[in-house]
């Protein structure tokens, strides 16, 4: 394998918080002792809710840390050409049809399936209801009426097609667990409850996980407000960026079987995952930017150092 290349791939529509600091440190660290690579990434794709200055905010918060990263840092709203050429070339091979249907609509569908089925709504692994396939059969007439009328699409993956396209091919995608984190769940001190020292990301001992796309669905690929989805841009991304290991939240992993068929629609190579336990708030929550979730800034604010944050983090 290449040097081994992680990246740190924040999206700057809040504050960092404890558990993106936590992501971040455990990265830079299997960066360091892996002889690698640390890139950063700022995934400014949602044009609303991304802003400049909480980019530049994440800048300083990762900074104030200790973190250094290759330049130039990679922000997805200067590559849209890259996300819409990957999603052309779905396009072009049938993969890729549009969807006019609203979040109401969508739900309003899955609701009177359920109830006719006499069975609970069909939902993907975020909790969203599948999309019931309405606009799946659109003719090309009708699809030139909604257009004529101004309504703007997104692009759907059709699930069954592109399973289709790849049959016969071993889905699956590698998962490693690196030692020396708290949040990998490694070993602590008995008495100080310090993290015992950490290894190389070495996936010589690696599983192969079968992937289970088809639980996603027909899913958004393309956008109505933007040229890409979260989805393709980072399997785009992480091809582009040479990146071979992935080191997310596990909150993040059911995605990766959705990530690991575009790369095989779109053969791109595919990077070892590891997927670390979250930060917990009092209540068992997960840290959420939504949730009001303390920022660094807030605790920097407070006293904190960034010598504290890594010793509160198991680093």
């Amino acid at each position: 394998m290449s040097q081994p290349t992680f990246r740190f791939a924040p999206s700057p529509n809040g504050r960092l918080h404890l558990g993106h600091a936590a992501s971040a440190l455990l990265n830079e660290r299997l960066a360091r002792e892996g002889d690698g690579r640390l890139l950063l990434r700022i995934e400014d794709i949602d044009p609303v809710r991304s802003r400049p200055d909480l980019a530049e905010a994440i800048l300083a918060d990762l900074a104030w840390l200790g973190l250094a990263w290759e330049e130039p840092v990679r922000r997805q709203s200067e590559h849209m050409a890259d996300y819409e050429a990957a999603a052309c070339r779905l396009r072009e091979e049938g993969l890729l049809y549009p969807c006019f249907c609203s979040r109401s609509e969508i739900g309003r569908a899955a609701e009177a399936r359920a109830e006719r089925e006499g069975r609970p709504i069909a939902r993907d692994p975020d909790g969203t209801p599948l999309y019931p396939g309405t606009c799946r059969g659109l003719s090309a007439e009708a699809i030139a009426a909604r257009m004529a009328e101004g309504r703007h699409p997104a692009w759907r993956l059709a699930m069954t097609k592109a399973l289709a396209r790849i049959k016969g091919e071993p889905l699956t995608w590698t998962r490693f667990d690196p030692a020396g984190s708290a949040l990998s769940g490694a070993p602590q001190d008995e008495e100080d409850g310090s993290v015992q020292p950490g290894s190389r990301p070495d996936v010589a001992g690696a599983s192969e996980v079968a992937a289970d796309p088809a639980r996603w669905g027909d899913a958004v690929l393309v956008r109505r407000d933007t040229p890409t989805s979260y989805h393709l841009a980072v399997v785009v991304d992480d091809a582009i960026q040479g990146v071979t290991h992935v080191v997310r939240g596990r909150d993040l992993e059911a995605a990766t079987d959705l990530h690991r068929l575009l790369q095989a629609l779109l053969g791109l190579p595919s990077p070892h995952y590891h997927h670390h336990a979250l930060i917990l708030d009092e209540a068992g929550e997960k840290l959420a930017k939504r949730a009001g979730s303390p920022a660094l800034a807030d605790l920097r604010a407070a006293g904190e150092t960034p010598a504290s944050i890594r010793r509160r983090l198991g680093f």
